[in-house]
């Protein structure tokens, strides 16, 4: 999977930097003539009305935030095919929220300020002129190339006799994985004892969180005739096993958690899973039908030549 070059990451932030400065530069011309707090939520009934309001500040505040946290999102997922996408969210956002204190201009009460749903098609309207200028953006970001796949020609190898047989084991974690399984299973008897009768189910979730994340926190990769095999390193079950039968070939590569896999842990997308548990090098194993599943570990070349030599020495029985 390509990932995001920094020119595509600035180009993808870039929008909600000059949204940001816009509604910042509104919104200061604007301050002495706003009403505080404002109306900062309207209901569908009576015409728009105002229903919500919300101090000035924590609106300046909780809006920059918005903008901020949107431009991150977008660096991590970004992608070249949408980048247009980027621009589109930060016009309808940023043009909704400076809508917003148009509405609340020269209010006497933000009770009786109303926002017209026409607002919405303004909002969107932004948003298509922006993301024609992302789209038109797009041709300044190359295409990239696709990293090479594991079990290319070049892979690595690791020499074995005929009559030679090898295995490889190793052990890898997450302490951050392992003390967030371990806040949320401590919590577990704290909901039980302190919360009331009705939000005691509530320490469910404290298991559903922390018993996967406890096993996944870390695990034992072994590579030997059988395959690859991830464990969690304190007990045999679950595993997740690649059968040799099935392995094309393997090869390393660094990995980036969020923008390849979505997160950390056990990740499963359509045409790749891993145990993910940091980001950098990872042993990756091309399955039949082109299928990837990558695992983050310590001296993943040398898993991946065993794994080529053993499906060499497959083919030739």
């Amino acid at each position: 999977m390509n990932r995001a070059t920094p020119r595509l990451r600035a180009l993808a932030a870039l929008p909600f930097v000059l949204a940001t400065v816009a509604y910042l530069l509104v919104l200061a011309l604007w301050y002495d003539r706003l009403p505080d707090p404002l109306a900062t939520h309207f209901g569908p009934d009576g015409g728009g009305r105002a229903d919500g309001f919300t101090g000035l500040a924590a609106y300046a505040l909780v809006s920059t935030g918005l903008l901020l946290a949107a431009a991150v999102g977008w660096n991590l997922f970004v992608r070249r095919t949408a980048l247009w996408g980027a621009w589109a969210t930060a016009g309808f956002t940023g043009g909704l929220l400076v809508l917003i204190l148009r509405d609340n201009l020269d209010a006497a009460d933000a009770a009786e300020v109303v926002s017209p749903l026409a607002n919405l098609t303004v909002a969107a309207a932004v948003a298509a002129v922006l993301a024609v200028a992302g789209l038109a953006l797009t041709r300044l970001v190359p295409r990239e190339e696709p990293a090479p796949g594991p079990g290319a020609p070049d892979g690595p190898r690791l020499p074995l006799g005929p009559s030679e047989v090898a295995g490889w084991s190793r052990s890898t974690g997450s302490r951050t994985l392992t003390v967030l399984a371990v806040l949320a299973l401590a919590a577990v008897p704290a909901t039980l004892l302190l919360a009331p009768w009705p939000e005691a189910w509530l320490a469910l979730l404290g298991l559903v969180v922390g018993v996967p994340g406890l096993a996944l926190a870390r695990v034992r990769v072994t590579v030997d005739r059988r395959g690859l095999t991830v464990r969690p390193a304190l007990a045999p079950r679950p595993r997740v096993r690649v059968p040799l039968d099935e392995v094309t070939g393997a090869g390393v590569r660094d990995v980036d958690p969020v923008t390849e896999f979505g997160g950390w842990g056990y990740r499963v997308w359509p045409q790749r899973t891993g145990v993910i548990l940091r980001s950098g090098e990872a042993l990756v194993v091309r399955r039949d039908g082109g299928r990837e599943f990558a695992v983050t570990v310590s001296d993943a070349r040398t898993a991946a030549a065993l794994l080529n030599t053993l499906v060499e020495r497959r083919g030739r029985l």
